[in-house]
């Protein structure tokens, strides 16, 4: 016996679905030319045809839910084949900006960081929670931050203290981390129904160390983008995105030393450019800039592909996060005070903003598309299909 299904449409969802990017939806006539020319959709179920449907129907439960819409890599090869101009993966990639912030907590932040009257807000309010800390602390006689460093060296913690700058960042790195943890146990939960209800798996219950080892099976294509490389219009975008992961995975790892090199070893910076670690800080940050530089060029050249608030908020953040880094260690060395001073401060409201705002911006994919690819190796989709 069929199954019956109420079908419910929501205006509401479709109208922001199309302020998101999704403008398109409604050219969609159900061809299946975009299911076809996919390279990297399975066999059983196939995407992005079904989502096409869901989206222009307002069908929000059997899109949020569904943790296909993270297996499109919008590569763009389903929408320059479709013959009506209705761009499944801008389509998608606007659900997906859906989703975070269906997930992320609490959403008002999530409309403030995908609104762009917002953004002068988002920019201002790391500057004035560093600089009113920083007095604050001055008048119980905690000299964290100091307008005249002065000496014969530039020493930025000499006018930002790492204390300072860690007694804000990590407490935001904790709420950062529970928010998405918070975010992903719903999330898994949801998908998990989703693929019972919509048959792409066998499996009854969530087995988390079978979830564990599927993620370590996925872990390595991720590194190798993998997916990336099976499509055909924008392969090219493989080596930009390398680029920014790698130095992101760069940045972090030396974050990670110099913070235990400080903080257990006492050893205090500016470290020696001819230090490994600073070896792998610069080339980190040299591909950062160039890696995010080919992003914008790419989405500035693809004149058929939707670019919406959201791509920019990030695109800019990570340019001006690489740029910002860069100049400061530039002008340090150059012994430019006054601006290597400036520019170290206009840095961290890039880091402020990109990582206070992660689970709310189109950064987020990188967990929420980590969970669903291993999702669905663990789910055994091809299997079932078999």
């Amino acid at each position: 016996m069929a199954e019956n299904y109420l079908i419910e449409p929501d205006s509401g969802f479709i109208k922001e679905i199309v302020g998101l990017g999704g403008d398109s939806v409604k050219k969609c006539f159900q061809c299946a030319t975009c299911s076809v020319a996919c390279p990297i959709s399975p066999d059983s179920k196939p995407f992005p045809r079904k989502e096409m449907i869901a989206a222009s129907w307002g069908l929000k439960d059997r899109l949020v839910a569904n943790h296909d819409i993270w297996l499109c890599h919008q590569c763009g090869d389903c929408s320059t084949l479709c013959p009506r101009g209705a761009r499944p993966a801008d389509v998608l990639s606007a659900v997906r900006s859906y989703t975070i912030n269906e997930y992320a907590f609490p959403k008002v932040l999530g409309q403030m960081v995908n609104d762009p009257k917002k953004l002068p807000m988002l920019i201002a309010a790391p500057a004035v929670l560093f600089l009113v800390l920083g007095l604050v602390l001055r008048i119980f006689g905690v000299k964290w931050l100091n307008f005249a460093p002065g000496g014969d060296e530039i020493v930025h913690a000499h006018f930002f203290s790492t204390w300072l700058v860690d007694l804000i960042f990590v407490p935001l790195s904790g709420m950062v981390a529970g928010v998405f943890a918070l975010g992903m146990k719903r999330f898994i939960t949801d998908i998990h129904a989703a693929a019972l209800r919509d048959g792409k798996t066998q499996k009854q219950t969530i087995d988390w160390a079978g979830l564990g080892q599927a993620l370590l099976r996925v872990i390595p294509n991720i590194l190798q983008h993998k997916k990336f490389s099976e499509c055909g219009e924008n392969k090219e975008r493989a080596t930009s995105h390398m680029m920014v992961l790698y130095a992101f995975i760069g940045l972090a790892i030396v974050t990670g030393i110099f913070f235990v090199v400080l903080y257990v070893f006492q050893i205090h910076g500016p470290y020696s450019q001819l230090n490994p670690v600073k070896w792998l800080a610069n080339i980190a940050g040299v591909c950062l800039v160039i890696g995010s530089a080919l992003m914008i060029k790419d989405r500035m050249s693809k004149k058929d592909q939707k670019s919406s608030y959201k791509d920019w908020y990030l695109l800019g953040l990570v340019f001006g996060l690489g740029v910002t880094g860069m100049l400061t260690e530039m002008t340090r060395l150059a012994d430019a005070a006054f601006l290597s001073y400036f520019l170290y401060f206009v840095h961290l409201m890039f880091v402020f903003n990109l990582f206070a705002f992660l689970p709310f911006s189109k950064l987020a994919h990188l967990v929420y598309r980590t969970v669903a690819l291993t999702y669905d190796e663990w789910a055994e989709r091809e299997k079932k299909a078999a």
